[in-house]
């Protein structure tokens, strides 16, 4: 203890050792990315509710002249806005952050495996941010080839601007950093959990954050190696991707994809063992079908590895490969539907709260269930084909993703924000702004859905010139204002975590009354976490029989 007492302010919050500074290093750089890569989305939604037309304020400032989007600078917003949200926002936000913090607290350890990895691993993604957000003034001009980076389009011969290759290379490090957290997560999971914490005993939020770090060890590698290729092609006249050297650029895709779907479930596993947690801590009761949802997650982890080319149909495979792709994405459906199962009889006949975070958990299950099963019509290879490439394809993503994710995160900040800061949100607040996000994230992305099912494709940044399109421009404008709405909610949650660090009621040690071993130490947690003594634990949260056995618990440890 007396040795943190003498730690310089360079050593205890710039580059700390400590894991729950670390975690809240990542949430503030999360957060960061996650309002950038928003702002980016307002300048996209402007393009396409008024093409052409001057940016207010804001606009002559970034882009000059008339001040309106130029199709080069809409392909790069978009490019940069997927890139971010996945990469440099959701994934320090989510994994970043609450792996950092809660998995020492969680199984009974002090910190880390490795702190000084753990360190590191947080500066390789401050470093590849700065690389990518580099990229947009690049000399030659910035990455515009989509999120995917798909060659020829991010190859030598079509994108000569040095912004291609910032991206690359900002990438790359991300992924570097994402491979060192996943390192030190299973390490310190395996090898780490106090007495009596054994696997079936540990938070449902600790098995999505593993299975999350197993996929990131398996499939992170491959994606590096693609694009390292691809900065060869750029930067040293390889020919990894290119037709005239012998290889072909449809090789990439499948490098891509046999990582870009895993990651759908790298994002959405952690969130989905969070709100396992939640649905059980306010219906006061244990999570229903404890180890019926850790296989489920066990089998998703498996399954996810061999389902990329259902986002391939399109790209010329064999029409048998497609029916094997198309049988074995359905599969996924089985695991992901006792998940939603579950879920829904951990409520049932509970005493539910309806807190901010139980509010967010039963927003996630809401937008999953509609995102997940709008998912089947993109795994059948003859509506694929028609919808590839559309704005249904687009709704659908950020339906299933970005807004389990997004209202996931934000259950999770409000619910851990007490144990992060020693500081209580403002609840009635952070009430109203989950209930608007959840509503906005409905209208917008199910529009979005609809307006794809109508044949718009995405990556136009003019619909008005295509007849096709412009009687549905109204909903390119109504989607528009939606997200703009979406966005000004969001300034109520700002103001809520900024003003809650500084003024925000002292927490107590256990407000929301959970079992879990976080709960059984001050808030915030002490170097070291417990103490001198570390905890031995007597039961998991779902060994709890009744829902009256779980009011008021501090847990199931013992000093």
């Amino acid at each position: 203890m007396e040795e943190t007492h003498k730690q310089s302010f360079v050593s205890k919050y710039i580059f700390p050792l400590d894991h729950k500074t670390i975690g809240i290093q990542y949430l503030f750089a999360g957060l960061f990315f996650l309002f950038t890569g928003g702002f980016m989305v307002l300048l996209i939604r402007w393009q396409l509710a008024a093409p052409n037309q001057p940016l207010p304020m804001v606009g002559t400032l970034f882009f000059g002249g008339k001040g309106s989007v130029l199709p080069e600078q809409y392909n790069s917003l978009f490019t940069l806005h997927g890139t971010i949200m996945v990469f440099f926002a959701v994934t320090p936000m989510l994994i970043g952050a609450f792996g950092n913090f809660l998995i020492p607290l969680q199984i009974g350890a002090r910190d880390m495996a490795m702190p000084r990895l753990n360190m590191l691993s947080f500066w390789m993604l401050v470093a590849g941010g700065i690389i990518m957000l580099a990229s947009m003034i690049a000399p030659g001009g910035p990455a515009s080839a989509g999120w995917t980076s798909y060659p020829p389009l991010s190859g030598p011969a079509m994108s000569k601007g040095h912004g291609q290759t910032f991206w690359i290379l900002g990438l790359t490090l991300n992924g570097t950093s994402s491979l060192m957290g996943a390192i030190n997560y299973i390490a310190t999971i395996m090898t780490m959990r106090t007495k009596g914490m054994t696997l079936f005993r540990m938070p449902l939020t600790i098995w999505g954050l593993l299975f999350s770090a197993v996929l990131n060890l398996l499939f992170i590698p491959v994606v590096a190696a693609a694009l390292i290729m691809l900065l060869m092609d750029r930067v040293a006249g390889t020919a990894f991707f290119a037709p005239f050297g012998g290889s072909t650029p449809l090789l990439f895709q499948h490098l891509f994809w046999f990582f870009g779907h895993p990651e759908v479930y790298i994002l959405i596993l952690p969130i989905w063992g969070i709100v396992s947690d939640l649905l059980s801590i306010f219906s006061r009761k244990p999570a229903f079908g404890y180890k019926a949802t850790v296989y489920s997650m066990m089998a998703i982890t498996a399954i996810s590895g061999v389902v990329w080319g259902h986002h391939m149909y399109t790209a010329g495979m064999s029409p048998k490969l497609s029916r094997i792709f198309m049988t074995l994405t359905v599969t996924v459906s089985i695991p992901s539907s006792i998940f939603f199962l579950n879920w829904l009889a951990t409520l049932w006949r509970g005493s539910i709260r309806f807190t901010s975070p139980m509010l967010a958990a039963m927003g996630v299950v809401l937008v999953f269930s509609l995102g997940g099963l709008t998912g089947i019509f993109n795994a059948a290879e003859t509506l694929d084909v028609y919808l590839h490439d559309t704005y249904f394809v687009v709704g659908h993503f950020h339906m299933t993703l970005a807004a389990s994710v997004l209202l996931g995160g934000y259950g999770a900040i409000y619910f851990w924000f007490p144990k992060m800061f020693g500081r209580q949100m403002n609840e009635p607040l952070a009430k109203v702004h989950v209930i608007l996000s959840f509503l906005l994230i409905m209208f917008v992305f199910n529009t979005m859905m609809y307006l794809g099912g109508h044949g718009m494709p995405r990556r136009y940044a003019d619909p008005t010139k295509y007849e096709f399109l412009k009687p549905y421009q109204y909903l390119n404008v109504a989607i528009s204002h939606g997200v703009l709405a979406l966005a000004l909610v969001q300034i109520l949650f700002a103001y809520n975590f900024v003003n809650s660090i500084f003024r925000g009621k002292k927490a107590e040690v256990n407000p929301w009354e959970a079992a879990s071993l976080e709960w059984t130490v001050p808030s915030p947690p002490p170097h070291g976490n417990f103490g001198e003594r570390l905890p031995v634990v007597a039961r998991g949260p779902h060994e709890y029989s009744l829902p009256d056995d779980a009011r008021g618990w501090i847990p199931q440890a013992q000093s």
